[in-house]
């Protein structure tokens, strides 16, 4: 992997999460590491860094790892990995060791895992995490369409401090 500045990444971020979707990885301090697929989040500036957003809903099991760690992954991947995204993004890994069995290959970026097969990855620390609130919806036509059962997300913000690219 091959190591470039936030501001060199040269993907439409609104392919690149929305439509190809991405990996987000953590691990506890017991060294144990989760992954799930998400295809809800952002790139931007915020607070005069580059940051990067994702919306975790509270009963995913990968939620308890992002909120234990310090730091976090989101990696992305070629078209060929779509049944590996779509794979860890129904399965649980509280029921099965989701990573190995999908044949991903965990790599470390300092404390951060990553997954070797990625195309990029972007490495972070939490800096801003925050439950969504129904009352703060300014039209509750999104909140009665994408939360019928309350389950809000919880938004992680990330100060992006490596992205890592593929050779």
């Amino acid at each position: 992997m091959r190591q470039i500045k936030p501001e060199q990444i040269d993907r439409d971020v609104f392919d690149l999460i929305g439509k190809d979707w991405m990996l987000v990885g953590a691990q506890k301090r017991d060294g144990s590491v989760n992954a799930m697929t998400a295809s809800w989040g952002g790139l931007g500036v915020l607070w005069g860094k580059p940051v990067a957003f994702v919306f975790v809903r509270p009963q995913r099991y990968t939620k308890t790892f992002l909120d234990e760690a310090d730091t976090m992954s989101l990696s992305f991947f070629d078209e060929s990995r779509r049944d590996m995204l779509t794979y860890m993004g129904k399965t649980s890994g509280r029921d099965e060791d989701k990573i190995a069995a999908s044949g991903l290959r965990v790599a470390h970026s300092g404390d951060t895992p990553y997954f070797e097969q990625a195309r990029m990855t972007l490495i972070g620390n939490k800096r801003y995490v925050q439950d969504m609130r129904a009352e703060c919806f300014v039209d509750d036509r999104e909140l009665r369409q994408w939360y019928p059962g309350g389950d809000l997300h919880t938004v992680y913000v990330i100060e992006i401090d490596r992205v890592l690219l593929a050779d």
